[in-house]
């Protein structure tokens, strides 16, 4: 029988990458009138106007009363988890953007998209079992990734390709950290915290590397608006509240549905054609998908049945 509540978590995350996916093209936008940093201060900034009254009216529903020292832990492990997934964010965003100027959109969506297949090989360090399907699925994905961003088959290695790298083994480090810290604490109040990390590593970056002026800021006010409010906002705030009892290795290849979403953007908004190599890659993602979401085989034991999923 299938997971409901595995299908829930999975739909949540679907409709993350779905956010993110159409989120490249206000970033395209933004991207002509700001700097990267100035961008990423900005849109996070946004974020925390929607993610703090978010925050406060389920924090009133919600209240339970709590005893002073278990209000401590708490608030001491929202503190660190939210710092340590905002810093690896911020980090994994910059390694992108920077990516991104030296090497194409192609290799850039391939090489992001890896965090997929890193996801799992880092769980394994960290005692995360990983059974042959979700590792099939990781390959199919991979190959789909790599048939619709690598238009021309080659992969010559350039500066920018290491930065995207990078990015994708710092967002791996995000994606186990949101996985830690998700059940421990109220998603949307790490959402918060990750996020205010967020803007005020870009906030500090973009004073000291860049020359922002208000001009430039509200010339891009509506990508800034879009990709705060949604993307960082609604976006991770999705991912954190998706990944919570769900396997890392599955919600990472359900995430990286963005890239194949982006190209699907690219289709519908800005009327860009998909080759036939670029549709199977399409088919060969979603089909990863579709696999890590059917139910396995019934082992011995609940533990078995979970490590299998």
């Amino acid at each position: 029988m299938i997971n409901k509540t595995a299908l829930r978590q999975s739909a949540i995350l679907f409709a993350a990458a779905l956010i993110w996916g159409f989120t490249f093209v206000a970033q395209s936008v933004g991207m002509d009138y700001v700097g990267p940093f100035t961008f990423i201060a900005a849109r996070n900034i946004v974020a925390l106007l929607v993610l703090l009254p978010m925050a406060a009216v389920l924090d009133r529903r919600g209240k339970r009363p709590q005893e002073p020292a278990d209000r401590r832990k708490n608030h001491r492990l929202l503190l660190i988890g939210g710092i340590c997934c905002g810093i690896c964010l911020f980090g994994g965003s910059t390694l992108q953007q920077f990516g991104v100027r030296e090497t194409t959109v192609g290799k850039a969506g391939f090489i992001s998209a890896l965090y997929m297949v890193i996801v799992p090989l880092l769980g394994i360090f960290l005692g995360k079992k990983i059974g042959l399907r979700i590792w099939t699925a990781v390959a199919l994905a991979a190959l789909g990734m790599y048939l619709l961003c690598m238009t021309k088959g080659d992969f010559r290695l350039q500066t920018g390709d290491i930065y995207l790298f990078a990015c994708a083994v710092v967002f791996s480090v995000q994606i186990l950290s949101v996985d830690h810290f998700s059940p421990l604490v109220d998603g949307v109040k790490l959402s918060c915290v990750q996020t205010l990390t967020n803007a005020v590593l870009g906030a500090i970056c973009m004073l000291l590397f860049e020359r922002p002026d208000f001009g430039s800021i509200l010339a891009a006010w509506m990508p800034i608006v879009y990709a705060g409010a949604l993307s960082s906002g609604l976006g991770y705030t999705f991912q954190i509240i998706g990944q919570k009892d769900l396997n890392p290795a599955v919600a990472s290849l359900i995430m990286s549905l963005e890239s194949v979403i982006s190209a699907l953007a690219g289709w519908l908004l800005l009327h860009q054609t998909l080759s036939a190599r670029e549709l199977a890659g399409c088919a060969l993602t979603f089909l990863a998908i579709i696999l890590v979401q059917l139910p396995g085989r019934r082992r011995k034991g609940a533990a078995a049945e979970k490590s299998a999923s």
